[in-house]
């Protein structure tokens, strides 16, 4: 999901039906022998039809333990129209389920759709990334695109986490070894260098085995500056999904490479959250909206299949592609809850994939399965390394506080913690706004580890604000204000509005029976119960990347007096720590500031 800023640097910090779901799968009308045409075929020489494996996961974040929370669940349809949640996730599981699922598949390729790293945990964001890293090698990953997120800490950065090298500020972490980087292709075709013009990394990648040959193109969504902080994006530029895909896609062509796959870091929402949703149902493409729907229609039919993430959904639909083709789109939640199998029949005569026969699945990355032992030690290792910092409690909740809804009670939580922050160097401060994909996770009342439940360590408060953000004061007028507020349904976030959380005091009505910037009810918003005067000046607290109009809050960018204040995760401690006890824990907010009418 958005947001972004970069990560927090380490040396600021040290001082089996729940395995099976939607089965998407284009009408099967091939040969018999479309199916299982592997070399051999019993009489010495290959079949036509060569079934090719596509495992695919997007959107990690560098959740390596499991994650907490209504972050490590995922919905299921039952039969009976019900229901349930199961635990999913964490690399020693997915490790696991992806080893068996290549099982028996010789002609198995595994891919990723971008955010691998970036608003990651503690475990591995304190030491920028390299352990997920290390996890994705071990996992065998081949290929991925890059995401926004990859571009957190800058291209430089992500070129270091590519080919390898020290960290360089904060030097070696592993002993003093040199990290050596990815054993898989970041592609990133429509993110060029600003004064060379040419892709910052591999544009496309080609996996090959005993004559079989298919391309994989990747891309970021074209909106990336809009959601990652201007140094992250410095000196680069980012093209259009559709043109980029399509100008590569005749590249392989004309290399000989007719099977192609595009990994896109751009999604979109289907009508129900559970992942074995049918979003075929009633018709192809029905259940499913968004910009890949865009995207998938425009994408020349030269692709087989779209790989997408983004935002943070389930699905696998068919969208027919411009010649009027089915053509299967497909995503994997986030955080290694799910992953994605998928079978390409490959025809050797044409060199093509037989689109007709493509079929897919989600699949639950379930805990009931054995640990992956390499990963377990991989945990333990980063975990152990970590734990000094992690494991310091910082404060006491009387439950869990979540991170989900139009206004969450955990969204509450952090931007009155900015707003006592902003007046405890500004007395004069008003109001706080909190844009909500900064606020990564719950935090949960069942302890983590051996800290006790209700109590909220340091690495638990990382992972819920885990970028390099500061908390600054700026002055808007009433009228800035409002155009803020409004820029939350409208523009750029009209089609997938962006609620900024909000200090207590502030309140207003979100209508969302009507569209655009008329969802916010003008005539409503109070400031401790006082409408809010267009002419006045109020002093806001926002962290830096809405300081910078991220998210599409160009109105933010445009406030006057600026105080850059200190870190956001130390405000959000200090505040937690003061208000909370073992015997007086922090309650659960309520989270009705906003009122939403629908």
């Amino acid at each position: 999901m958005p947001p972004t800023f970069r990560l927090r640097p380490l040396h600021r910090i040290l001082g089996a039906a729940a395995g099976l779901a939607t089965a998407g799968a284009l009408m099967t009308a091939l040969p018999a022998d479309a199916h299982g045409g592997g070399p051999g075929h019993g009489h010495g020489y290959p079949g036509r039809y060569q079934d090719v494996q596509l495992l695919s996961f997007n959107d990690l974040h560098g959740n390596l333990e499991p994650p907490a929370g209504s972050s490590g669940r995922v919905t299921e349809h039952e039969e009976d129209g019900t229901t349930k949640t199961i635990d999913a996730g964490g690399v020693e599981y997915l490790a696991t389920h992806l080893r068996q699922a290549r099982a028996g598949h010789p002609y198995s390729v595994t891919a990723g759709a971008g955010d691998m790293v970036g608003a990651s945990p503690l475990i591995s964001g304190l030491f920028h990334d390299e352990p997920t890293i290390d996890a994705l090698n071990k996992l065998h990953l081949d290929v991925t695109s890059v995401g926004n997120h990859e571009f957190d800490e800058g291209a430089l950065e992500l070129a270091r986490l590519q080919n390898g090298g020290c960290h360089p500020k904060d030097g070696c972490y592993d002993d003093g070894e040199t990290f050596q980087g990815a054993n898989f292709p970041y592609l990133a075709a429509n993110v060029t260098d600003e004064k060379t013009g040419r892709p910052i990394l591999k544009p496309y990648w080609v996996w090959k085995k005993h004559g079989v040959k298919v391309g994989f193109i990747g891309v970021t969504l074209e909106g990336t500056p809009n959601i990652v902080s201007a140094e992250g994006v410095k000196g680069l530029k980012f093209g259009d999904e559709v043109e980029t895909i399509n100008k590569y896609a005749k590249v392989l062509q004309r290399q000989g490479v007719q099977s192609i796959v595009a990994l896109i870091h751009e999604g979109g929402a289907p009508a129900s959250s559970a992942y074995n949703y049918d979003c075929d149902s009633p018709g192809a493409g029905d259940g499913i909206s968004g910009p890949i729907v865009d995207i998938a229609k425009h994408v020349t039919p030269a692709v087989d299949a779209l790989v997408t993430g983004h935002t943070h959904q389930a699905y696998v639909c068919t969208i027919n592609d411009p010649a009027g083709r089915p053509r299967m789109v497909t995503s994997a939640s986030s955080f290694g809850r799910l992953y994605t199998d998928t079978t390409l029949t490959y025809d050797r005569w044409t060199g093509d994939i037989a689109r007709t026969a493509v079929r897919s699945a989600n699949h639950v990355v379930t805990r009931d399965v054995a640990k992956a032992p390499d990963m377990t030690d991989l945990v333990t290792k980063w975990k152990t390394r970590a734990a000094p910092v992690a494991s310091r409690p910082i404060g006491y909740i009387a439950g869990e506080i979540g991170n989900t809804g139009t206004e969450s009670p955990l969204g509450d939580l952090i931007a009155d913690a900015q707003l006592a922050y902003a007046k405890s160097v500004d007395p004069g401060a008003d109001l706080a706004l909190m844009n909500p994909g900064g606020i990564r996770a719950p935090l949960t009342y069942t302890a983590s580890g051996g800290e006790g439940d209700g109590v909220v360590t340091y690495g638990e408060a990382y992972t819920v604000q885990p970028f390099s953000n500061t908390v600054n004061l700026l002055d808007l007028t009433g009228a800035q204000l409002i155009a803020a507020l409004q820029q939350q349904v409208s523009g750029v976030n009209e089609a997938s509005p962006k609620i900024l959380q909000v200090s207590g005091g502030l309140t207003y009505t979100l209508d969302l029976t009507k569209s655009g910037a008329a969802r916010v009810v003008v005539d409503s918003v109070r400031l401790n119960g006082s409408p809010i005067d267009p002419a006045a000046t109020y002093r806001v607290a926002v962290n830096s990347f809405l300081a910078g109009g991220g998210d599409g809050f160009a109105e933010l960018g445009k406030g006057t007096g600026v105080l850059v204040g200190g870190d956001d995760l130390a405000a959000f401690e200090a505040y937690l720590t003061a208000h909370s006890s073992a015997t007086a824990p922090y309650p659960v907010p309520t989270a009705d500031r906003i009122t939403v009418v629908r």
